[in-house]
């Protein structure tokens, strides 16, 4: 998100981002969500990617949602000013974004998982889980994941970046030097603070005739049988895919607003 665009602006360039990420890493997430609810793995193209359309909307979506309500926010905290965002206000607006763009992202992911479980169709799939009951279940995982995660992709990198170049400045010269550095903290803050909330999320949504997992606080019980570790089925895979998401969203919302709309940075 950059205070240079206005929301729509801002919005294309985050639906853009999201849908490039998720064609590359779905895989990623096929894996981390099996292991999450303790099914088989395929190595199948065709089963990795089931489910891929609704998560690139769903990624698509909620990236421009994050973008667009991030972008306002940073305006909006700013003022006039044109200045640095301080390290709680950067990651407020994260976080704020990546909770609102739930409301969406949640229904899509459910989607998804459906998908993942059962191999129907999207149509097939959204008349199954077309109900209140079924809609927004596992939300409250989802949008604390969201949270976090927008914070961990959006606000960690440029705060991990400007203290590499001040502190290290003859190592870390320019941007894409200390993109790295800063993909490998703000994956890792993404990743195993919200894990828990994912785990629990994915495990409801896998299961929305309620045959063993309930509501958000039944779920967590039900897991925590196993022991603390069962919350972190997974992480692995969604560590890998955040590093690589967090490097390429955090290299492409630098590159694809100017490419885009050139006349805003000059």
């Amino acid at each position: 998100m950059s205070a240079n665009l206005n929301e729509l602006q801002n919005a294309t360039v985050g639906m853009t981002v999201g849908v490039i990420e998720v064609l590359c890493l779905q895989p990623f997430n096929y894996c981390k969500n099996m292991m999450q609810q303790g099914q088989p793995l395929s190595a199948d193209p065709r089963v990795l990617y089931r489910g891929v359309m609704a998560n690139a909307v769903n990624m698509g979506s909620c990236t421009m949602i994050q973008f667009a309500v991030g972008g306002s926010l940073k305006k909006l905290v700013s003022g006039e000013e044109q200045r640095t965002l301080k390290m709680h206000e950067e990651m407020g607006t994260g976080i704020v974004a990546g909770v609102t763009s739930a409301l969406v992202g949640s229904p899509l992911e459910l989607i998804m998982i459906q998908q993942q479980r059962t191999g129907k169709g999207s149509l097939e799939t959204f008349k199954s889980i077309a109900n209140p009951n079924n809609f927004f279940r596992g939300f409250l995982g989802a949008a604390v994941r969201e949270g976090l995660w927008t914070c961990g992709y959006l606000s960690i990198p440029p705060i991990v970046r400007r203290n590499l170049r001040e502190m290290y400045p003859d190592k870390f010269d320019t941007d894409n030097k200390a993109r790295v550095p800063a993909a490998l903290l703000g994956g890792l803050f993404a990743c195993y603070l919200t894990q828990p909330f994912d785990t629990v999320k994915t495990c409801m949504q896998g299961d929305i005739t309620r045959k063993t997992y309930g509501t958000f606080t039944q779920t967590a019980k039900k897991i925590s049988e196993d022991g603390f570790t069962a919350f972190y089925r997974g992480a692995t895979f969604r560590y890998g895919r955040m590093v690589c998401a967090v490097f390429m969203m955090d290299y492409l919302q630098a590159a694809v607003g100017p490419l885009l709309y050139p006349s805003a940075f000059k």
